[in-house]
C-alpha cells in the first residue's frame, strides 16, 4: 500500500537545507564518509568506467563522492534551482572538471529525461518520494539505466513508519504552513518525542546518534529533521512493492537491500536491455 499526500499543497523549500547544511557543516571528512558509503553500498572499490547520474542532487555531496570514487562522467539534476546552486558550489570546489555537468531538470519530465540517455548508475536517494508522482518518478529513473547498470534509490518505507504515515503526513503538512518559530517548536517537539523518547536521561544516546549521522552518509541530524518534517510532496512505500514494480516492469533484480530505516535503500541491476514504453 502506498501513503499519499496531496501534490498540490506548497512544496517544502529542500534546497534552502541543503544550502544550509553545506555552508554549516561541509568538510573533508563529511566529503570522503560520502564517498566510502556510496563505494560500500556498491560493493565496489571506485566508479572507474561508470558514469553517474544524480536524479536530485541536493547538497550535491553524492556527486561530488562520485566524483571522487573516479566516476567517468557524472550527470547531476535537481528540481530546486538552490539545490543546484548548491551542488555547482561543490563541482567548483572539485576544480570544476569538465567531465561533471549541474543542471536544472524534473524527473517528472520524460522529454528531458530522455535527452539524457542511458547511464551505467542512476543515483537517487530520498528524492522520488517528494515529487507528488513517486512510481512515475521510480519509472522515468528506471529507463535511464543502461543494459548490465545499476539503479541506486532510497524511498521512504511504510514497512517501519511510527506512528503511522497518516500522522506524518499531517505533521509535514502544519510544519509547513508554519512560520519560522512555529517551525522551531516543531523541530523541538520531535526532538523531545522521536530523538529523546520523552526522557532527558537518553541525550548521552542521542548526542552518539547525531556524532554517528555524519559516519552514515556524511549528513547532519537537524538537516535531516528539518528535511523530514518538511519534506513535501510525501509518499511511503512497501518495500515489497518497490521490488516487484521494477522486476514486472523492467525484470530488473535485486541486488541489495538496506531497510530498517526511515528510508529503506535498493540496489538494482538491469540484466539486459531497458523495456520500451507499451503503445
Amino acid at each position: 500500500m502506498t501513503f499519499t499526500g496531496n501534490p498540490s499543497s506548497n512544496r517544502y523549500e529542500f534546497g534552502a537545507n541543503w544550502a544550509s547544511f553545506v555552508d554549516k557543516h561541509y568538510s573533508t571528512e563529511r566529503r570522503q564518509v560520502a564517498a566510502d558509503k556510496l563505494l560500500s553500498f556498491l560493493g565496489k572499490q571506485s566508479l572507474e568506467g561508470m558514469d553517474f547520474l544524480d536524479i536530485g542532487s541536493g547538497s550535491g555531496l553524492h556527486s561530488l563522492a562520485a566524483f571522487d570514487a573516479k566516476a567517468d562522467r557524472i550527470h547531476s539534476f535537481d528540481f530546486d534551482p538552490l539545490s543546484v546552486s548548491t551542488t555547482g558550489r561543490l563541482r567548483k570546489l572539485a576544480g570544476d572538471p569538465p567531465n561533471w555537468a549541474v543542471e536544472r531538470g524534473d524527473v517528472l519530465d520524460a522529454d528531458y529525461l530522455e535527452a539524457l540517455g542511458t547511464w551505467s548508475l542512476v543515483y537517487s536517494w530520498g528524492v522520488l518520494h517528494h515529487t507528488g508522482a513517486m512510481w512515475q518518478a521510480i519509472e522515468n529513473a528506471a529507463r535511464r539505466v543502461g543494459p548490465g547498470g545499476l539503479f541506486f534509490i532510497a524511498l521512504y518505507s511504510s514497512n517501519v513508519v511510527t506512528p503511522s504515515a497518516q500522522f506524518w503526513l499531517n505533521v509535514k503538512r502544519r510544519y509547513n504552513a508554519a512560520n519560522p518559530r512555529q517551525r522551531r517548536w516543531i523541530q523541538c517537539w520531535y526532538i523531545w518525542r522521536f530523538g529523546l523518547g520523552r526522557n532527558p536521561l537518553r541525550l548521552p544516546m542521542l548526542l552518539k546518534q547525531i556524532r554517528e549521522k555524519k559516519k552514515g552518509r556524511g549528513m547532519s541530524y537537524m538537516t535531516d529533521v528539518r528535511d523530514w518534517l518538511g519534506g513535501w510532496p510525501m509518499e511511503f512505500a512497501d518495500d515489497q512493492a518497490v521490488i516487484d514494480f521494477l522486476k514486472q516492469r523492467f525484470d530488473f533484480e535485486i541486488v541489495r537491500i538496506s531497510t530498517g530505516e526511515a528510508c529503506t535503500e535498493f540496489l538494482f541491476q538491469n540484466p539486459g536491455k531497458v523495456q520500451s514504453k507499451p503503445n
